[in-house]
Formats: C-alpha cells, structure tokens, sequence
C-alpha cells in the first residue's frame, strides 16, 4: 500500500556527506596550513625581531659615563676634581601618578620648590622613557630612607656617579670655569649617543676643552628579572675617560696676585714673555664655581646677578678699557718703526698742546711742561705733548697699521670662549658706529689711549710680553699639556709658532730703556714700586678716564665716588735683563697707576721671582713630577741670577745686570738693606726730571 512518504536516497546523501566531509576537510587544512604558517612566521621569520623585543624585556641597556678628564696647575695641584656622589633618577613611563609620586618622596628626603620645578621642566622636555635626575647629591640619611621604601617607588633609583668639585673654589673660577647640567640644545648639540651624561662644560677651560675632557660613554648589558632586579651582566663597551688637562697657571702666583689686590676690584694678568703661558690669571670680584655645578638655587642666582660688582663677568675677556698711557711704549715704538722719529728727536713740552687754528687745548700732565723730550723721556715721565706731535705727523692709517700689528682691536685667540676683540679707533669704525667723520682732535685723544679705544687686560699683557721678548710675540694660551690615561705621560700642546712685532732691536731696546727709567729713574711715574727691589723692572703706569674733563681743568679721581673714579692702570716685565713674566693690570676706581697699579705689580712679582708672598700666604705643595718647561728649555730668573757667571755669555750687560741682582738678592737673604738696583751699561738713561706728574695722562 503507498503511503505517500518519498523514500531515502542513500546515494545521494552519501554524496552529500562526502562532499561536506571534502568541504571540511578543506577547511581544517587550510586552518592547519595557516597555524603553521602564522608559526613559521612567528619563529623564522620574525624571529630576530621578537628575540630582540624579548630581551630588551630581559636585559636593560645600562650606560656607563665616562670620568671628566681632571685639571692641575703647572705644579700638579688639582684644580678641579671628581667626587663620588649619588643622585635620584625617575623614568616618567614607569611612574603612574607622578603628582602623588613627588608628594611621598618629599616625606622622605628633602625635595626643595627649585628641584621640582627643574625636573618637572625635564619631564617635559625629554623623552618618557629616559631616567630624569630628581635630586643630586643626596646625603647617607637620605639614601637610607629611601633604600628602605625603595618598593614603594616604582622607577625611582639611586645612581652612583662623579660629580665636580673645584677646591680652590673662587679663586680660579674665571680660568677653570665650572660644569652645569645639560639642557635641550645641549643634547642637540651632542647628538643621542651622549644622551646618558647630566653635565657639560659651561664656562672657562671646562668648556673650551669639552670635547678633550669628557670621554665617550660606554654600555653595559644588564639581565633582569619580572621585578627589575639586577640579575647579571652580559656585555659591556667600556667608557672612554676623558683626557686630563695641566694648565700653566701657579696657584701660588694666583693667590698672590689676588691678595695683592687688596679690597680693589679689578683685573690682572702674568705671562710667561718666552712661551706666552699664562701664569696667572684674576677678575675680581669673583664667584663660588661649585655653586653651579649640580643646580643654584633661585635665591644664590638672584645674589650673583644683582650685584652690581658683576662677579660672573669676566674681565680679562670680556672686558675693556680705554688703555691710557700704558699704550705710549707702543706708540712710541710704532714712531720709530715707521721712520717718523728717531730716538734723538725731540718735542718741546710747555704744558698745553693746540691744533692749529685752535683754541681747544690738551694738557700734558705737568702744568709747567716737561721741556725737551725725547722718545725715552716720553715714555719714563708720561709726557702728552711728544704723542700728541707724534699721532698727527704718523697719522691716523699708519697708527692703526702698527697698533694693529701690536695685537690691539684684535682677539688674542686665548683658548676661553667670548673673548672681546677690543677697539682700535679709525675713521671707519667711527664712521660706522658713530656716524661721524674723523677728526685731528681725535686723532690726538687716540695718541694717549684715551678717546673711542677699548683694549682687554689680555692685549695689554700679550703686547708688554712682546716688548720683552725682543719684539717676538707669543699667543697667551692656558693649557700647556694633556694626559690620555692616569698613569700616561703628559704631552705638550702644539702652540702656533711666534710672530714678530718688530725687527728694529734698537728701537725695541729704545723703548725698554724708557719703561725701566719709569721704575728705577728719579723722574719716573712708578719709581715707588721700585724701592728697594733686588731685580731690574721695566714698567708703564697708565690712566684711564671714566668721565671727562671739563675744559683744561685737572681732574683729581681720588675727589671722586668710587665708580667714577679712573682705571688705574699698569702694564710691565721682570727681570728686565732676562724676562720671565710680563703682567698687565687694570685697577677699576684706583685713580692713579702709579700708586693704585704699580704696587699690585711689584707684589707679584715678588711672588713669582723671590718666593716672597703677601703677607698672611704661604706656598703650597705641588707635584714635582709634572711637566716643567722652565726645566726643559730655559732658565728660571733665579737660577740665572745665582749662576750669573753661566747666563747669556755672549751679552755682557745682560750678564752684568744678573750679577747686580744676585748681589743685592745675597744681601737682602744675609739681612741687609737690598741696595736700589742700577741699569746695566745698556740700558743707561738720559737725566730725569725729579717731578712727579699730576693729571689723568699717566
């Protein structure tokens, strides 16, 4: 019977299922094909990629900061030193609140508004995963509290290092200078591969020889567990320290020449006239360079710059005077090199000096006049009239082209940053910053260093150095050696070779003669500072004007306030038979060189020729194993004067003038009253007036 159902077709559900089961199979093959792909993938492939991201989870990239290259003084004292300290590093990335962060730390060290400020200023400015310096110099306290809270603070760490610290403090913070924390364009500067180091040279010979003191930073490679724990070391490139620097300063002569100043505020410099090393080097006032060397607070920043004495200011480099009559020995010089005088020749002095057609006079500095003067005359007693004379028969082109070959409105080239270039008046420098023409009148200011000029204590001291070294002129450089490695040797540094000033030796020794006579002459302006010194000086006072005179009127600076009160000013050298240091020295508010300058002069150089300190120092130890060039190439001033006989055999006034000086040394080591040395045959001088002058010309 038909029931109506359709019956089953086996046949085709079995077809049904196979191609299901086919369609499947397919699926599940091609998944399989895909997972094994995805893992060849995953571990072929890829494999260095994920291996990399796999250890930077496991091994932490720990740079290692090279030491800064440490600097001594000639005499192997350390001038600036590294320390061991610990500071707190946050990375911000590992920080969650770093608001409540800084309020628990605060509970625990001593966090001050000024350390904050700055590292919230760095968090900003600097990559999240970077650690941020947080607070420098933490103290055994400190450090203790936060060991123990250590797990409360995640992506806080203490950090050994070296941090800076100068020991003579003030008293070469102007050579030296100081090391300060990097900031944005100081790591723009030093490109990513100097990311890890906090500190860079700011000021001085710390950043005039950056490159030479830092090193290159190194790497070590640090495995890790889940907790950031150390586990062990894998790798490390090790850091290459920076080079040590000696540089030619005496510390001894440093603090001479400081103390020597007294309560003056000023500028000074010694130079070794045979090699151009500085010796010793002083802007005062001065300043604390450790101050600024792992952050200063607002309230010590406020202090410095809101004194009106400028203690930051560097006066040696930066600064300028008008040079006064320190700059007549090279007038004169440039009078005989241009063929204009002749030593012979003199000027008739009568105490006023006119342009013709003029009524507008200028004064020489004895109201009476010096009468006839001759070159030597005009430098020992100061007198205007000769330079007046002298300026308008060179004119003002051929004054610029020696003055110019003396190294005046030209930087010296020391190895500091910033230095001033000075000026040396012309026609066109008034052109272009005054907008005026040139005038006679001009022309006669400019003749006694008085007028639109600026020089730096540096040209002043690189030219007198000149003068004693036979017209041969040395650039004035301060680091004279480096060091590579603690145990390695100390190599001299290349110095550019000497250039000549002068060929003319008779007109140089024109010249010497005069600046002896200034000292040891009766009619010299600085004969005081030469009282009773057993060594030949050969000198030049000088004064330069704050405010102008009214009319011909002399103006007495000493009836003055103490800021318009003239620069007293005096440039010189000793021995005068066998140079050893030459300085300069400018004296702001001291009134006269002669009496304010001359005697800071005579000091030093009693500090550095007889060992004989101002009252209340003594010389410090030094590390005789360090580099001497005194010793390798010439003789030291006293070893000349005790082996007179063995010094320059060839020059018989040279030789007569030491053996002058090493009886009256003898004499005073024995007791005696030192006699005034004489001049030796050379260096004889014409009479001198016994009148000392008056007036803002010396």
């Amino acid at each position: 019977m038909y029931s109506g159902r359709p019956s089953k077709n086996s046949y085709a559900e079995a077809e049904q299922f196979r191609r299901r089961a086919v369609l499947g199979f397919i699926c599940v093959t091609l998944a399989v094909l895909c997972l094994a792909g995805w893992y060849f993938k995953l571990q072929v492939l890829d494999h260095a990629a994920y291996a990399t991201r796999s250890d930077a989870n496991r091994i932490k990239p720990n740079p290692v900061v090279p030491a800064r290259g440490m600097i001594y003084d000639r005499k192997g004292r350390l001038l600036a030193e590294n320390v061991p300290a610990f500071r707190l590093e946050i990375t911000p990335d590992k920080v969650k609140d770093m608001g409540a962060t800084l309020a628990e730390l605060s509970e625990l060290i001593s966090l001050s508004p000024d350390e904050i400020e700055r590292f919230r200023n760095e968090v900003k400015a600097t990559s999240g995963f970077r650690p941020v310096p947080l607070k420098l110099r933490m103290n055994d306290e400190e450090m203790a509290r936060f060991a123990v809270n250590r797990w409360r603070f995640p992506g806080a760490e203490l950090k050994p290092y070296l941090t800076r610290r100068y020991p003579y403090g003030d008293l070469l913070a102007h050579i030296v200078g100081y090391v300060g924390r990097i900031d944005e364009k100081d790591l723009a500067s030093l490109g990513e591969g100097s990311a890890a180091l906090t500190h860079i040279g700011k000021t001085g010979v710390e950043r005039s020889y950056e490159e030479t003191l830092r090193g290159k930073v190194g790497y070590e490679r640090i495995e890790i567990n889940v907790e950031g724990r150390a586990l062990r070391t894998l790798g490390r490139v090790p850091a290459r320290p920076g080079a040590d620097l000696q540089l030619s300063i005496d510390v001894d002569l440093q603090r001479a020449m400081v103390a020597a100043f007294g309560g003056y505020e000023g500028s000074a410099i010694a130079i070794d006239p045979r090699t151009g090393e500085i010796l010793a080097m002083v802007s005062l006032p001065s300043f604390d360079p450790n101050l600024f060397v792992n952050g200063i607070s607002q309230r010590e920043f406020d202090e410095l710059n809101n004194n009106p004495s400028r203690p930051q200011y560097n006066r040696i480099v930066l600064g300028g005077v008008a040079p006064g009559s320190t700059i007549k020995p090279f007038m004169a010089l440039a009078g005989l090199d241009s063929g204009v005088r002749r030593p012979e020749d003199r000027t008739l002095s009568t105490g006023m000096f006119y342009l013709p057609g003029q009524n507008r006079g200028w004064g020489d500095s004895h109201r009476g006049g010096h009468g006839w003067t001759d070159a030597r005359k005009s430098i020992y007693a100061s007198v205007n009239t000769y330079y007046y004379q002298l300026g308008l028969d060179m004119g003002i082109a051929r004054v610029d082209e020696y003055l110019g070959r003396y190294g005046f409105g030209h930087p010296v080239g020391i190895d500091l940053v910033g230095e001033n270039a000075g000026i040396l008046p012309s026609p066109e420098w008034k052109m272009t910053n005054r907008k005026e023409r040139w005038y006679p009148g001009d022309t006669v200011n400019m003749s006694i260093g008085q007028g639109d000029w600026k020089v730096t204590p540096l040209q002043l001291g690189q030219g007198v150095a000149a003068l004693a070294n036979n017209g041969r002129l040395h650039g004035p450089h301060l680091a004279r050696a480096r060091r590579d490695r603690f145990d390695g040797p100390w190599v001299p540094l290349a110095q550019p070779a000497a250039r000549v000033i002068s060929n003319r030796t008779d007109h140089l020794q024109v010249v010497r003669e005069g600046m002896i006579a200034t000292v040891h002459g009766s009619g010299g302006t600085a004969r005081r500072m030469g009282i009773g010194a057993p060594y030949l000086i050969a000198g030049k006072t000088g004064t330069a004007q704050v405010i102008s005179r009214r009319g011909a009127a002399a103006l007495n600076p000493r009836s003055l306030p103490l800021h318009l009160r003239h620069r007293a000013l005096f440039i010189g050298y000793a021995p005068a038979g066998n140079p050893a240091i030459a300085v300069a020295i400018a004296v702001e508010g001291g009134g006269y060189g002669g009496s304010a300058a001359a005697p800071i002069a005579r000091q030093i150089f009693d500090a550095y020729l007889l060992g004989r300190m101002p009252a209340g120092l003594e010389p410090l130890e030094g590390d005789e194993s360090v580099l001497d060039s005194d010793e390798e190439s010439q003789d030291s001033p006293m070893q000349c004067a005790e082996g007179a006989e063995n010094c320059a055999p060839g020059n018989p006034a040279q030789t007569a003038t030491r053996v002058a000086d090493a009886a009256s040394m003898q004499a005073a080591a024995d007791g005696g009253a030192p006699p005034v040395p004489q001049p030796a045959p050379s260096t004889a001088m014409p009479a001198m007036m016994s009148r000392e002058p008056q007036g803002p010309g010396r």
